[in-house]
């Protein structure tokens, strides 16, 4: 008698091996060589972008630098996708991105690209982080014109609910930003126009065009990667928002390793790419420029290590702060450096705080002994105030750095940069905090301290 279909049992070891099958099938698709094509076949579409608008192309990062060739990368961003997540529609005071409107403002708007994982049409960073800026900032920049407040979300993205309860929050976040008392003024010189947010996608129909927009600087929201709503095995290799999650595929790879080196890349076998792609890391040249100290503040600078200059000690206070952990009895290797060792990571962020007393006092007693030694002279140098420095670095010279830099700021410094008489007690308030974090994010827009980081400070610096 013939067996029926639903008489047949597969053994449990066959269901495993089918589940193997397809896991392996997915794994060998999100491969490392599919994901550079794709990220190169992206790129394309963004340099069409680019020619079709004429205007200078900004990446939001992380993941937009994959998509433009470093020499037409014109600058970076920071709008995280989490911001506009459906309930949260945040402005943040510490992701000001101010440095886009001088840019802005010289080329009459500019293209910020970002990519989003698969079935998304765009990220939320584009959808509705990037308006939520755009209309606080006209809000504040413009109070005097109620027509340029006007909220504005791609409709085919952002329902007409969730836009009424993003723009309902609109004041309170333009409160937020009148409280860090940026300079208005000056950053009302930088436009012409308000701004407002378009968005370009695959699925648009791209006309080469240098039009003006009259009423407007545009602010033009290019999602790099093409939308797919099935599963990747159906896209012949393709990925969509390839260029996202590199600490899970990319080996330490970056995107001016990959540009640099993108015809061997795009060309090697499979097998043979983890190989290469840890070699061209190892022997990446570093960028000189992006390793130089930035100052952030007057007299306090940081920097990502190893330093590619060595300081005058005599004049420059430098605190190190490396990944592995070390006892604090050895942490001061001379009056003026200090090599602190907290771990790596969230370790780090969390053995911050209770460094960071060492590390005040440490760059405390620098200070004042340089300020007592040039009070002491019959005819005081009144230049020697800005000969005096404090380097802070770290690995990235964005995180840790950034969070010490933070704490001794508050501390030491007044606003001018001058030192404090006395170092303020622990009771800062969460808005002092966030005023002098802000300045530091406009002076160094690639700053990225953690959460955990800024945790650290806060719980330091409020007792």
């Amino acid at each position: 008698m013939a067996t029926t279909t639903s008489e047949l049992v597969f053994s449990p070891q066959a269901n495993h091996n089918f589940s193997r099958i397809l896991s392996d099938l997915k794994r060998s698709n999100l491969s490392i060589s599919n994901r550079l094509r794709s990220i190169r076949e992206d790129a394309d579409f963004v340099s069409e972008v680019a020619s079709a608008f004429s205007r200078p192309l900004i990446a939001n990062e992380r993941c937009g630098s994959w998509y433009i060739p470093p020499a037409n990368k014109a600058g970076s961003a920071y709008f995280k996708s989490t911001d506009g997540h459906t309930g949260q529609w945040r402005f943040s005071t510490r992701r000001l991105n101010l440095n886009l409107l001088g840019i802005i403002g010289a080329n009459d708007g500019c293209i910020i690209v970002d990519s989003t994982r698969r079935g998304k049409r765009m990220p939320d960073a584009l959808s509705k982080t990037v308006p939520i800026w755009c209309c606080v900032l006209n809000h504040v920049l413009f109070p005097e014109t109620p027509v340029f407040h006007e909220l504005y979300t791609p409709p085919n993205t952002v329902s007409r609910s969730e836009h009424a309860q993003i723009e309902a929050r609109i004041p309170e976040h333009v409160a937020s930003l009148k409280e860090l008392d940026i300079n208005v003024d000056a950053l009302r010189r930088e436009l012409k126009k308000p701004l407002r947010p378009m968005w370009v996608t695959q699925e648009s129909q791209l006309l080469p065009t240098d039009h003006v927009f009259d009423d407007f600087h545009a602010v033009i929201c290019c999602t790099s990667s093409r939308r797919v709503l099935g599963g990747e095995m159906s896209e012949g290799g393709y990925i969509q928002g390839a260029g996202d999650d590199t600490e899970n595929w990319a080996l330490g790879l970056t995107p001016p390793v990959f540009w640099r080196h993108e015809d061997i890349l795009l060309s090697t076998p499979e097998a043979d790419l983890p190989d290469l792609v840890r070699s061209l890391v190892a022997n990446a040249v570093t960028d000189v420029n992006a390793s130089r100290p930035r100052e952030i503040a007057p007299s306090l600078f940081v920097s990502c290590l190893p330093l590619v200059d060595s300081p005058d000690s005599s004049s420059t206070c430098i605190v190190t702060i490396y990944s592995k952990t070390t006892d604090s009895s050895t942490w001061v290797k001379s009056p003026s450096l200090m090599e602190v060792g907290i771990g790596k990571h969230k370790l780090a962020s969390r053995n911050l705080r209770l460094a960071l007393l060492n590390i005040n006092d440490f760059v405390r007693r620098f200070l004042e002994r340089e300020s007592d030694s040039n009070s002491s002279l019959e005819h005081p140098d009144p230049s020697s105030s800005d000969k005096k420095r404090v380097l802070i670095a770290c690995e990235t010279g964005k995180d840790l750095s950034v969070g010490v830099a933070l704490a001794l700021l508050c501390q030491n410094f007044d606003s001018e940069g001058n030192l404090k008489p006395n170092i303020q007690p622990a009771g800062h308030t969460k808005n002092d905090i966030r005023i002098k974090l802000s300045r530091i994010m406009t002076a160094f827009p690639e700053a990225n301290p953690s959460r955990a980081t800024l945790q650290s400070v806060n719980s330091y610096l409020m007792g």
